[in-house]
């Protein structure tokens, strides 16, 4: 089936389907293969809100539609309309309990489709029941006219194709779900350490990381946590128009080029804070290039050593000391 491009204006009268009869045995017909091959069985609540690419359309879209009305949400990421319609629409979904299926399709990423369906702005909300395509609103609907819509859709698709919706068992998800993890041996070290920075308590921060890694010198969340820590202490006091003052004036002061690079961490300026130690440490010796290069190993720390800026600094560096 090729989607049709359709007049997105207002919600249709859906007792306009075409072809009525025809789908209606198509979808009987496939229920019939659906059950001879084990299918029916009830689904998790979660299964009743899918994400769809053009390369499951047929299979999560078409194929679906024998069995249950399939309710297609046109988003994308960029679209503040869509953040407040998809939620809905996933709420819905939950409490109309199968009676409805929703597909989410990201309109960057499916173009195809998007042009297939004659999309010319989202939100925009499709059903296809028995393999027919129709359009149902476009915007972000009020809640009251989406359920009357949901209502017609689902009355029009019992009536004319004969779908009762799919079985959902309710119990299902918890059934599936992991059981929570048991606490770790640091879990409220750690927790006293996050509320301690909620709190601007950065020294108790600092000191409830130094003791989970007096006992695990190598957990990764404490190595990190007290990276930041540290960093956000160091910088609680500076003068920061000071600091680049100080540091632009005296490029060989280890000092202020160690200050000034804790201050472009903290503002997000990770390269220039990375440059800016390998730098100190390429023009200076002995003691002082040490100095940049523990402070800069530190700063890899807290950005994270996977992080690419951090490899090509640590290159950097290496090409200066040797």
């Amino acid at each position: 089936m090729q989607p049709r491009n359709m007049s997105m204006s207002g919600v249709v009268d859906l007792a306009a389907v075409k072809a009525a009869g025809e789908a209606k045995a198509k979808a009987e017909q496939a229920r019939v293969e659906a059950a001879r091959q084990g299918g029916g069985a009830a689904v998790p609540p979660s299964a009743l809100v899918i994400d769809v690419d053009e390369a499951g359309f047929e299979r999560d879209i078409l194929q679906r539609s024998a069995e249950v009305p399939v309710v297609i949400d046109f988003w994308a990421e960029w679209c503040e309309p869509c953040k407040q319609l998809g939620p809905l629409l996933e709420r819905l979904a939950a409490e109309y309990n199968g009676r409805f299926l929703l597909a989410k399709i990201d309109v960057d990423a499916n173009q195809m489709l998007m042009q297939q369906f004659g999309i010319q702005g989202i939100p925009a909300v499709f059903a296809v029941v028995a393999g027919q395509a129709l359009p149902l609103f476009q915007g972000a609907a009020p809640e009251a006219q989406i359920r009357e819509t949901l209502d017609q859709l689902i009355q029009v698709a019992e009536e004319r194709f004969g779908l009762t919706g799919i079985a959902v068992d309710a119990e299902a998800d918890a059934a599936q779900a992991p059981a929570a993890p048991a606490a770790g041996p640091y879990d409220a070290l750690l927790e006293a350490a996050v509320t301690a920075l909620d709190s601007g308590d950065l020294a108790g921060a600092v000191q409830a990381y130094k003791n989970v890694l007096a006992d695990d010198p190598g957990h990764p969340e404490a190595k990190l946590g007290l990276a930041q820590a540290e960093l956000l202490r160091r910088v609680q006091d500076m003068d920061p128009q000071q600091v680049r003052k100080d540091a632009a004036e005296k490029p060989t002061d280890v000092t202020a080029q160690i200050a000034a690079a804790d201050l472009d961490l903290v503002g997000g300026h990770v390269e220039d804070a990375f440059g800016r130690l390998v730098e100190a440490a390429r023009v200076t010796s002995g003691e002082d290039r040490n100095a940049a290069r523990l402070r800069l190993l530190e700063l890899f720390e807290v950005v994270g050593t996977d992080d690419p800026r951090v490899t090509r600094a640590r290159g950097a560096l290496a090409r200066v000391l040797y």
